[in-house]
């Protein structure tokens, strides 16, 4: 279930076709989030906008954040079959000094 951040950098370096869901509201999507990330508003929107078999990546703002175990799990019930979690979330990727986009970066 967990995906750690060497990973994670790995797969958006190099390009790969991974799916990476901020699972917080969308104010915090808004403020700040990992280059490169999606989020949805509605889970109609989440998932219409992704396939069964697609890289997913989810995560919140740190370990002990449940937003992305919450998503994690809703998507492996409505049967996505590659579904990952990047367990320390933001305060990870800040703490590693890593670039992140938003409205108050």
């Amino acid at each position: 279930m967990t995906n750690d951040r060497e990973e994670l950098i790995t797969k958006l370096d190099s390009g790969e076709p991974v799916k990476l869901v901020m699972a917080l509201n969308r104010w915090a999507f808004d403020a700040k989030h990992i280059p490169g990330s999606l989020h949805f508003d509605d889970p109609d929107d989440l998932y219409s906008s992704l396939q069964k078999n697609d890289e997913i990546i989810v995560y919140c703002s740190n370990v002990d954040c449940l937003s992305s175990v919450a998503l994690y799990r809703a998507l492996v019930e409505h049967c996505y079959c590659n579904v990952r979690r990047y367990g320390g979330g933001l305060l990870d990727w800040v703490e590693a000094g890593l670039t992140l986009e938003g409205s108050s970066v």
